[in-house]
This record gives C-alpha cells, sequence and structure tokens, in this order.
C-alpha cells in the first residue's frame, strides 16, 4: 500500500476519534453524572467485548490450523513447535516495544484499585491483546481470561480519566471492564458481574450493581453475536441431578480443594525458579518454550487453552482426548484412558507455569476450569471402574471445575453461576454450590489469599474482605512523614533543647549519634516540668529524659502494620527510620486523618 493511502487511512481514523471524543464530551456537559456513566459502561462493554472476540478467534483460529497440519503431514506432536516460536515472539514484543516488562495476572487490577486510585496505563488496552494472543493463540498452556480483564480493565480506567471521572467513578468503570471481558469470554453475563465485585472490588455498594450490570450484559451480547459458538465453552449434555449421589459431590469438593492448594504452591515454585534463573529474556523464553514442547509432545492436550478438551471429556466419547498422543492405540482401555487423565490434571500447573515463567502471557483461568473438569472426570470414572455405582461423568467433569476456580480465586459465587450459565441450565445448582463451597472453605484455610494475589497480600498492597485493611492499603506512609526535623544529640544542654522546642513547631525529638543512628527520643511533654525551673534545666541532661523507642517506623511501612505500631506503643508520635537513619517523625493523628479522606473518596454513591 503507498505510503499517501496509508496516511490517508490514518488521518480518517484520527479525526473519526477526536470527533467521537468530542461528541462524548459535549453528551457529558449535557447529561447528568449518573446518565454519563450509564453511557460510558455501555462503551466499555462494547469495547472489552470487541477484545475478547479478536483475542477467542484469533487462538481458536491458531488451534485449528494446528490440527490441520496434524491430520495433512501425519505428524503427531508436530504442534509442539507452536508454543516455542509463541513465547519467544511475545518475549521479542515484551523486549523491543513494551519497555522490557508486561504486568501479569490480575492481581495488577487490584493493585492499581488499591494503591493506583484504578489508573491503569495506556499501554495496558492493546500490550495484553497482542503477547497473550502469540502466546495463548500459539498454543501456550495458559488462558486468556487474565489478559482479557486487564484490558477491560484499561479500557474503563483510561476512559474514565480521558473524561476526567473521579476517583470512584473510575474504578467502578474499571470493574465495568472487568465484568464485561469476562460475560464476553464465556457469554456469562451474570458471573461477569460476580467476578468484578467478588474478585476485583471486594467492598461495593448496591448502587455499583446497575453499571456493572450494563457493561456485563453489553458484553455478552456483543459476543453472542459476533463470536461463534464453537470457540465458546458451553455444554449441552447433562443429567439431572441425584441426592445419591451426593456423597461423591463432597468428596470432589474436598479433593478440589487440596488440588487447588497444590496447584498454588507449585505455580509460586516455578514461577519463582524461573525469576532466579541468571539468563537473558530471549535465552528464558527459549529455554521454558523447549520445556513446554516436550511436554505437549507427550500430553497434547495442554495445547493452549484446553477448552477443546474439557468439551471432548463431557462428551459421549471422552477417548478422543487420546488421539495423537503415543497412548491413542489403547483409546478402548478405560484404564489408560483414567491414568492420562490424571497425569495431564497433574502436569497442567507445570505447563502453566513454565508458559508464564519463562516469559508468555496470560493467565490461570482457563487452566482452572482444565484441572477442574479433568479431576471431575478422574473422580466419576475412577469410582465406576468398580461398578457398584454409575456417577454421571458429564456433570462431574462440569462440577469439577467449580471446584478448583473456587478454591484457587476464592470466588465461590463466581465459579457457581459461571458453570451454571456455560451449562445452559441450573439443575446442578445443587452440587455446584456443595463442591464449590467446601473447595473454597478447605483452600482458604490453608491459603488465606487468593494465588494471584498472595505475593501484594503479603505486603499489603491489594483489597482484602476487611474494609478498614482495604482503605489502609490505599493509604501511603511516606506522605504522612513529617521531614526535615530537629534532632537532637547528647552533647547539648537542656536550655539549648528548650530554645529548639520554642523555635519549632515539633513534639517528638529524636535523639541521635554521629551517623544520625536513633539512640532515643526525647517528648515534649517529657521537658514541660522544667520549662520554669532554672535549676533542673541547669543539672538535667538529655540523657537523663531520653527514652528508647517503644515502635520504629520504616519508611517503606504499610498503614496496617502503622497503625498497629500505634496501637501497641500508645504513642501520638513514631519515629521513621530509613537505612538505619532517622529521616522524620509520623503522627496518630495524620494517620487518622488519611484514614478519614480515603474512607470519603472510595465510597461509591
Amino acid at each position: 500500500m503507498p505510503n499517501s493511502k496509508k496516511t490517508r487511512i490514518k488521518n480518517f481514523f484520527k479525526k473519526s476519534f477526536r470527533r467521537l471524543e468530542g461528541f462524548l464530551f459535549f453528551l457529558k456537559t449535557f447529561l447528568s453524572p449518573r446518565q454519563f456513566i450509564y453511557l460510558a459502561c455501555f462503551l466499555v462493554g462494547v469495547s472489552s467485548a470487541l477484545a475478547v472476540i479478536a483475542l477467542k478467534t484469533f487462538a481458536h483460529s491458531v488451534y485449528v490450523f494446528a490440527q490441520y497440519i496434524d491430520s495433512i503431514l501425519h505428524l503427531p506432536y508436530s504442534n509442539s513447535t507452536l508454543p516455542i516460536i509463541g513465547i519467544v515472539l511475545t518475549a521479542w514484543v515484551v523486549k523491543k516495544f513494551l519497555g522490557g516488562s508486561i504486568e501479569k495476572g490480575t492481581s495488577q487490577i487490584m493493585y492499581a484499585v488499591a494503591k493506583k486510585s484504578g489508573i491503569l496505563p495506556k499501554k495496558q488496552m492493546y500490550a495484553q491483546i497482542i503477547t497473550s494472543s502469540l502466546t495463548v493463540g500459539m498454543g501456550g498452556s495458559a488462558g486468556l481470561e487474565s489478559p482479557i480483564t486487564i484490558t477491560g480493565a484499561a479500557f474503563g480506567s483510561n476512559f474514565a480519566q480521558n473524561y476526567r471521572l473521579s476517583y470512584k467513578d473510575r474504578t467502578l468503570l474499571l470493574a465495568c471492564g472487568v465484568a464485561a471481558g469476562i460475560a464476553a469470554a464465556f457469554n456469562a453475563p451474570i458471573a461477569g458481574v460476580l467476578f468484578a465485585i467478588e474478585v476485583v472490588l471486594m467492598d461495593v455498594s448496591i448502587t455499583a450493581f446497575i453499571p456493572i450490570m450494563i457493561s456485563s450484559a453489553t458484553g455478552a451480547i456483543v459476543s453472542a453475536i459476533l463470536l461463534k459458538e464453537d470457540i465458546l465453552l458451553t455444554f449441552s449434555r447433562q443429567i439431572e441431578f441425584d441426592y445419591h449421589n451426593l456423597p461423591f459431590y463432597i468428596l470432589l469438593g474436598v479433593v478440589s480443594g487440596f488440588v487447588s492448594i497444590n496447584y498454588a504452591r507449585t505455580f509460586r515454585r516455578i514461577e519463582h525458579y524461573f525469576e532466579k534463573l541468571k539468563m537473558g529474556p530471549m535465552r528464558k523464553a527459549l529455554f521454558g518454550a523447549c520445556i513446554l514442547a516436550i511436554l505437549i509432545f507427550f500430553f497434547p492436550t495442554l495445547f493452549g487453552e484446553g477448552y477443546s478438551s474439557i468439551k471432548m471429556l463431557s462428551s459421549m466419547h471422552p477417548e478422543q482426548i487420546l488421539d495423537n498422543t503415543v497412548l491413542q492405540n489403547f483409546k478402548d482401555n478405560t484404564w489408560i484412558l483414567l491414568l492420562f487423565v490424571g497425569a495431564t490434571m497433574l502436569i497442567k500447573v507445570y505447563a502453566t507455569s513454565i508458559t508464564l515463567g519463562s516469559g508468555g502471557n496470560g493467565g490461570n483461568f482457563a487452566p482452572s476450569l482444565f484441572v477442574g473438569s479433568y479431576l471431575g472426570f478422574f473422580v466419576a470414572s475412577f469410582v465406576n471402574m468398580f461398578g457398584y455405582f454409575k456417577l454421571p461423568v458429564s456433570n462431574f467433569t462440569m462440577v469439577g471445575m467449580a471446584g478448583i476456580l473456587s478454591g484457587l480465586f476464592h470466588a465461590p459465587l463466581t465459579a457457581i453461576f459461571l458453570i451454571a450459565e456455560i451449562t445452559s441450565g441450573y439443575s446442578l445448582m445443587i452440587p455446584l454450590m456443595l463442591v464449590s463451597s467446601i473447595s473454597f472453605a478447605i483452600s482458604k484455610r490453608y491459603e488465606p489469599y487468593s494465588f494471584d494475589i498472595k505475593n501484594l497480600a503479603d505486603k499489603g498492597d491489594v483489597f482484602t474482605d476487611d474494609r478498614d485493611k482495604n482503605i489502609l492499603s490505599g493509604i501511603s506512609v511516606s506522605r504522612l512523614i513529617q521531614s526535615p526535623i530537629q534532632t537532637l544529640t547528647l552533647q547539648p544542654s537542656l536550655d539549648e533543647l528548650v530554645e529548639k522546642i520554642a523555635g519549632y513547631n515539633q513534639m517528638l525529638f529524636p535523639v541521635v549519634d554521629e551517623k544520625n543512628q536513633l539512640l532515643g527520643l526525647v517528648e515534649f511533654d517529657e521537658v514541660k516540668s522544667f520549662l520554669f525551673n532554672s535549676y533542673k534545666i541547669k543539672y538535667t541532661t538529655i540523657k537523663d529524659i531520653m527514652r528508647p523507642p517503644k515502635e520504629i517506623v520504616a519508611y517503606d511501612e504499610t498503614a496496617e502494620t502503622l497503625m498497629e505500631k500505634f496501637e501497641k506503643s500508645k504513642s501520638d508520635y513514631l519515629p521513621v527510620v530509613k537505612n538505619n537513619q532517622v529521616i522524620g517523625i509520623i503522627s496518630k493523628n495524620a494517620l487518622l486523618e488519611a484514614y478519614r479522606e480515603k474512607l470519603k473518596s472510595i465510597i461509591i454513591e
């Protein structure tokens, strides 16, 4: 295409975008704030759904292409080479065009809400689409839902920034983007709403439901119109719930809880292993991708999201997942099939963590459904092997997905309604509720935080289900430090201290040595009794009135631990130390005032 034609097309889109932007600014002045939010959540929903369609269509097309190559060349496992290309390309794109790093996982959304006032960088509106389509679309063993939610959140956040909306509206539109993404990915609007509230916001008023529902419904409608049904994870075959199978659903819930714990801990170990590898990004990507290729060589269903194999397991012919494997000649052997399913279920976490740890981009939402379906199939099939019971394998395959999703993401409501929606009915509601709640309870007992946000939660950087912690997590302690301050040494006489007290509005005076390291504290209340007694002033030294600090605040302290130190010490002022040197003091009143202001700003009306 000639450069002049490219320039004309580029200018056309620029002008169209500016006109649309100007029209929306006009509508903002014409509409009430609430009406504009409704319009905004609709537009965010459409944008998120279009991103989902682009991602899903590309990933599905590559999967079909890989299967076509296998059928033409008759070379099983040839699709093992595609993930190597995809992960290496992803690492190259990140290095060359995205500043050498890209945020992964839904934890980045929670971090933006808790620490960055709901602000996500503009590059997240396209970076996730490009990198995850290369990784997962070309066979990386991860999911697209996490990149989808980050993209949707970025659309909502940047829309709010562009039209100068408040923090509470920015956070709300961010959640709208997340809801629309999940709704479009599964054609499950209720699950989209619940995921946004249960996982992202965690603390929201009832009035926020309406904008989130509008976005979620919009995303689902656009997806239903434009996305082919075979791309979506949907099921049509299921059997009504039989209460006689209740003990086995309880068993599935228990096993799901412990499998979720194992998945979370194994994933973190492998992720940390790749973080510590002293390799460049390209070499690390190639190293991890080659390991993944070997796994896919022996377990082809690890290729990509794995939704096609989930559908196979719930069908009348689950033995089809052995096609193009070293075990394809044993398709009629139910024990071989069962062992293959069990091994694939346990190995999936290695495939996913290697994909993401080596430099690929994706998420754990789809892998959790993959592991859950394989677990449900394994439990039901194993029981049926003994001939005493006849469990509905298809039902257990679907309910198992809810068990792992609930245990891994600590989102039981999302798990329940997602599976209910993609199975086109609510006949499995009782086992879904039972398995999800048991799995969640067990996982929560041993893993207090969702594995996707554990690292941030340990630092106090994300929201929890405790409202006070949510508010405190958004307060920056460094901004509350009173600095510079007057410090004392052991040499000056007390009358020099009195001069400093008179000249400075300071209630606490740290006593330091020649290296500015803390020796003790002198409080104004301790000095007041000496002010009108010249004898005491003359014969009392700094050392006489100095006391050891009850608590010391680190420069990078979290607001939550700072509040605990104030409560424990019963002090109104505490010294702040950085690199073993005193840099300032901090007051309890300043922290409480910041808490009050933060509380006012996060209330969603």
